[in-house]
C-alpha cells in the first residue's frame, strides 16, 4: 500500500502549531510522529503494543528517541497535561468519544484530532463508517475551532495487497473488498479530517 503520507504529515503541520509544545498523542503507535521534530515534547500514548514497537523503531531511524516517552495505556486510564493533545486516527476506536473529549480537555486546552470521514470510502471498506459518524458527531458537539476535510488516496498494486491490509479488520470488511479481485494498481479514495477544540 501507498499513500501520500508526506502530504498527510504536512497537512497536519499546517494545520496546527506543534512547535516547542508537550504534545500529549493519543493513539500515536501510526506513521504521524513528524510533528516530534518541532516538539518540545511527546507523551505518546497508545493501547497497542505492537504500535508502540513500531513508534518506537520509527523514532529511533529519525534519532527522536529523546523527545518521546512511549506508554502502553487504555486512553480512559491516561492523565498527564500538555499544551496539545492530539487523537491520532483512533478516536473513532475509543469507546464513548464525546467522553474521550471531555477527558481530553482536563489535560489540555487544545486538543487536535486526525481521524477518518465518516463518508469516506476507505471508512466503508475498513467498516468503520459508523464508529467515524460517531467521532464527527461528538467533535461537532464540542463546537470545534476549526474543521477541515482533506480527500487522498489509497494506492494498491493488486488485490493481494489490500487484502492483507484490511482482513483483520473482519468479515464484513472482507465482503467489501470483493469487487477489487483481480485488480491491478488501483486506489480507493480516502477522506479524513483534521479538528482543533
Amino acid at each position: 500500500m501507498a499513500i501520500d503520507l508526506q502530504k498527510m504529515i504536512n497537512n497536519l503541520l499546517a494545520f496546527y502549531e506543534f512547535d516547542n509544545k508537550k504534545v500529549l498523542s493519543i493513539g500515536a503507535g501510526g506513521q504521524f510522529y513528524h510533528y516530534g521534530v518541532k516538539a518540545k515534547e511527546v507523551i505518546a500514548v497508545d493501547s497497542d503494543k505492537a504500535a508502540l514497537n513500531f513508534l518506537k523503531d520509527s523514532i529511533e531511524k529519525e534519532n527522536l528517541t529523546e523527545k518521546f516517552t512511549l506508554i502502553h495505556s487504555d486512553f480512559y486510564k491516561f492523565k498527564d497535561h500538555g499544551d496539545v493533545l492530539m487523537f491520532d486516527f483512533c478516536l473513532h476506536e475509543i469507546p464513548n468519544p464525546e467522553k474521550a473529549i471531555q477527558h481530553a480537555l482536563t489535560m489540555s486546552s487544545d486538543i487536535v484530532i486526525n481521524d477518518h470521514w465518516p463518508s469516506s470510502e476507505w471508512a466503508y471498506i475498513t467498516d468503520e463508517e459508523v464508529k467515524a459518524t460517531n467521532s464527527w458527531k461528538a467533535i461537532e458537539n464540542t463546537n470545534p475551532r476549526i474543521i477541515k476535510k482533506i480527500d487522498t488516496l489509497q494506492f494498491f498494486q493488486d488485490f493481494e495487497e489490500l487484502y492483507n491490509k484490511v482482513k483483520v479488520q473482519g468479515e464484513r470488511t472482507i465482503q467489501r473488498i470483493e469487487k477489487y479481485k483481480g485488480m491491478e494498481n488501483f486506489n480507493i479514495p480516502m477522506s479524513y479530517g483534521l479538528a482543533l477544540i
